[in-house]
């Protein structure tokens, strides 16, 4: 059965040719500039790392390794996680063998169980899930293989073994976190016949007669899998990882910076907005309701959570295809009904406003709305699920690194004297 390990076995070569020959050719090329003002504003929009797994375009939105993602919303997540890896979807013979992959370590070791027991009861998800990844530092097959002297040409192969191992493992543990933390009982096994995000929602223990609740889970998976290389959680794990610690290391580290407001928080707050606009109304405003209530919003110095994008000129195809999915799934449900009002009235608000580079809305803007639905109404969990899905993200653009020998990341620093003095001349 061919194997994921095959693949990149048999692509790799040809990928390490042609950037040897790039940079052979090209490498005194000048491909970015660096203003004062993104120095000093986080380096936006500078063009440093080289990132092909997916790409942002801001008139498109999130590409998948040359593919728009509203293409691939009717794919499972282990399909996305090959693709990002190897650049193309799976056979049916590649994916059964991936999913074989994943089933045989799913298996979370009782270490990991003990060291969750062991937190604080009231501690954040977030810490529990980043403590979590962790610990397995133990477990990693390439820290073995590099004390042991691995040659740097293989040091994708043990990479992807814990690629294959945590990915296996983190839905049955972010599942039990949620569980124990929101006091919803005992933990609930895997069941070996499920799909990596069936088995996900599953073991969350929503009831789902439908069957809808784990096709969102699935949804949410491919959506929030990858983007660019630039975003910080992207960016922290291939930095500790270029530093040569395995995946378990750079993980947490992604995740950590995943936690933060600026960057995994948001549908959190869009979905707080949301309530507080059926709370204000008592349920479902008219139009002209909502557009008075918008203008008075922005009118007080406020923004509408869920509107704009630091890249995107346009609607977030991931919104879209939230909207279509509670369209279909939920389309009576109060909350949803406001998120899909919004949607009519807020982009015409803030372009008649005018302070708005986007108008359009974001993923974040429709996300928690359906998680909402379906009952999963503890808010400080949803960077969870977004770590889980960006960990796909994380762990390919790991793979590939190690994969082409990118060295460890050092851009050089400068003090604010030696930019005044550049900027003088």
């Amino acid at each position: 059965m061919a194997s994921l390990q095959d693949k990149l076995a048999k692509i790799l070569p040809g990928i390490q040719n042609e950037i040897k020959e790039l940079i052979t050719e090209n490498g005194d090329k000048v491909i970015s500039e660096v203003t004062a003002a993104q120095a000093y504003g986080g380096m936006r929009g500078v063009k440093a790392l080289i990132c092909d797994t997916s790409l942002v375009e801001p008139d498109k939105g999130l590409i998948v390794r040359g593919t728009p993602i509203l293409d691939l919303v009717d794919k499972l997540p282990e399909e996305i996680f090959y693709l990002l890896v190897t650049g193309t979807l799976p056979d049916a013979e590649a994916l059964k063998s991936l999913q074989n992959d994943f089933k045989k370590n799913q298996t979370v070791p009782k270490y990991v169980w003990d060291v969750l027991d062991a937190m604080s009861s009231d501690a954040h998800p977030m810490t529990m899930f980043s403590t979590a990844v962790l610990v397995q530092h133990r477990d990693s097959v390439f820290a073995k293989k590099y004390r042991e002297g691995i040659s740097k040409k293989e040091y994708w192969r043990p990479i992807l073994d814990d690629a294959v191992t945590l990915l296996a493992r983190l839905p049955a543990i972010a599942a039990y976190i949620y569980r124990r933390r929101f006091n919803k009982g005992a933990r609930i096994e895997p069941d070996p016949d499920l799909d990596w995000a069936g088995n996900f929602a599953r073991m969350l223990g929503v009831e789902d007669p439908t069957g809808e609740f784990a096709n969102l889970i699935r949804l949410y998976m491919v959506l929030h899998c990858d983007h660019e290389g630039g975003n910080v959680s992207a960016h922290t794990c291939h930095c500790v990882g270029s530093a040569l610690s395995d995946p378990f290391y750079a993980v947490s580290a992604g995740l950590n910076g995943l936690s933060g407001p600026l960057h995994g928080l948001a549908n959190q707050e869009c979905l707080r907005f949301v309530l507080s606009v059926r709370e204000k109304f008592k349920g479902v405003p008219s139009n002209k309701q909502l557009t008075d209530f918008a203008w008075e919003t922005l009118n007080s110095g406020k923004v509408i959570p869920g509107y704009g994008h630091a890249v995107l000129r346009v609607t977030d195809p991931r919104f879209t295809a939230f909207r279509n999915f509670g369209l279909k799934v939920c389309p009576d449900d109060e909350v949803f009904k406001i998120v899909d009002l919004l949607f009519g009235i807020i982009p015409d608000v803030l372009q008649e406003h005018g302070h708005a580079k986007n108008p359009w809305p974001n993923v974040d803007a429709g996300s928690g709305s359906l998680l909402y639905h379906f009952g999963i109404k503890e808010f400080d969990y949803y960077t969870v699920l977004f770590g889980v899905s960006r960990s796909m993200g994380m762990l390919s653009q790991l793979v590939l690194s190690r994969g082409i020998g990118e060295p460890i990341e050092r851009p050089k620093s400068v003090r604010t004297r030696w930019v005044k003095e550049q900027v003088g001349k």
